[in-house]
């Protein structure tokens, strides 16, 4: 029979935490490396949902996540480049295919098994 220990952890965070987990686990799973100003841009990004590029570069670097719009869109070419965001119609968001849940009560449930084997 096999022994598991288990961990129950039970947190309530703010809206913004709850994205920023989704994000990273989804990451984390695929083997994505990203830094933290490319999650913070990401996060405003699953706040924003479908929104302009030059919008979206122009509040991020209000928001002082990147100095400039010119980072921004870099960073945002990179994401392209590891499929977290897609662009249509001239308007860019997170990749459906990642399931972010960015609106309303959010219950995150995951359950993972890590084998020693």
């Amino acid at each position: 029979m096999t022994v598991v220990n288990k961990v129950d952890k039970k947190v309530k965070v703010t809206l913004e935490k709850v994205i920023k987990y989704q994000i990273v686990t989804y990451c984390f799973m695929n083997d994505i490396q990203i830094s933290a100003s490319d999650l913070n841009c990401l996060t405003e990004l699953a706040k924003l949902k479908a929104t302009s590029l030059t919008g979206f570069c122009l509040v991020i670097s209000e928001k002082g996540i990147f100095k400039s719009s010119q980072s921004c869109r870099n960073a945002v070419q990179k994401a392209k480049k590891k499929q977290l965001i897609i662009r249509n119609n001239k308007k860019i968001m997170l990749n459906p295919i990642m399931k972010i849940q960015s609106e309303g009560h959010i219950y995150l449930d995951f359950k993972i098994l890590g084998s020693g084997e």
